[in-house]
Order: C-alpha cells, then structure tokens, then sequence
C-alpha cells in the first residue's frame, strides 16, 4: 500500500511561496519601499553674479633713486579719491559716476566692489592712471593685484603667499 503524502518537503517548495498567504486586498507593497529620508529646500546657481571685486595696491615710487620710500598706510577716503581721479581722468563724468564700495583697507591694499558690468572699464581706469604726486616727492600709483566676479577667491589669492613664508 503506498500512501502520499499530503505534505512537500521545505526545499521543493518554490521560491514565490510564502509560508502564509495574504488575500490580495490586504497586502499592500508601498509600505515595503523605502523612502528617501533627505529633502532639497532650494538650488540655486549664481552664473552672473551682480558685482565684481578687485584687489589694488598703492605704491610709491621716488623721484630719486637713492630717496628711500616711507611706509605707506591707506584709508577709505584716500583710496576713493585716487579711485574716483582715475576714473575721471579716463572716462570723464561717466567715470567718476561709477560706484565703488571700499570693502577693506589694510596697510597699502584695499579691496573694492564695483558691478560687474563695470569692471572692464574699471579696470583699464586704474592701469591707465599716471598717479599722483606724494607730500614726500615720489609718485602714488595704484596697481589692481587680481579682479574677479567671485570675492573668496580673491582673498585665498592674495593669502597663497602666507602658506610658504610662514
């Protein structure tokens, strides 16, 4: 007499075969798939920032050669004059009309913001500008060290040098 048995044996079951099997109304994937628990508030990308920064220095230069060049220190009010000379002997009106924030002043630099769309014609004004004569007998000019659209970089520019001589 042979008898079956009723019963399959746990490794010949097949793989979609569930111990229990739930009636298809109650069983509900969404819950089983896994949310993402972070959130993006806001993107945003600056392409064209509205203001540029430029970095100047003041030097002196002597009439003599053998004159030696006194430290120079700077404040706001003489570097937005000699801005504002430079801007006006090379553009005239329209020159002297472009603003100008004075940022920092520290020893003889100065870090300044002007628009963007201005920095050319900033730019050539400081370079072209002959100076000014000192109380001392040389020549004050004004040199731009960097210019750029983005301000840290300016500062980490101006600041590489540390890193070695320190």
């Amino acid at each position: 007499m042979t008898t079956t048995s009723q019963h399959q044996h746990p490794t010949n079951r097949s793989p979609e075969a569930m111990d229990i099997d739930l009636p298809p109304s109650t069983f509900d994937k969404t819950k089983f798939i896994k949310t993402s628990k972070t959130r993006v508030l806001t993107t945003a990308t600056l392409s064209h920032p509205p203001f540029s920064y430029a970095h100047l220095a003041v030097t002196q230069l002597p009439n003599d050669e053998k004159q030696q060049q006194p430290e120079l220190e700077l404040d706001a009010l003489q570097v937005k004059s000699y801005l504002t000379s430079a801007l006006r002997q090379f553009l005239g009106a329209t020159g002297a009309a472009i603003p100008v924030d004075i940022l920092l002043v520290k020893g003889q630099d100065a870090w300044v913001r002007v628009p963007r769309e201005d920095l050319a014609a900033f730019a050539a004004a400081v370079t072209a500008f002959p100076g000014t004569s000192s109380d001392s007998g040389g020549t004050l000019l004004l040199q731009i060290k960097a210019c750029g659209d983005w301000l840290g970089a300016l500062i980490a520019r101006a600041s590489e040098g540390d890193v070695w001589t320190r």
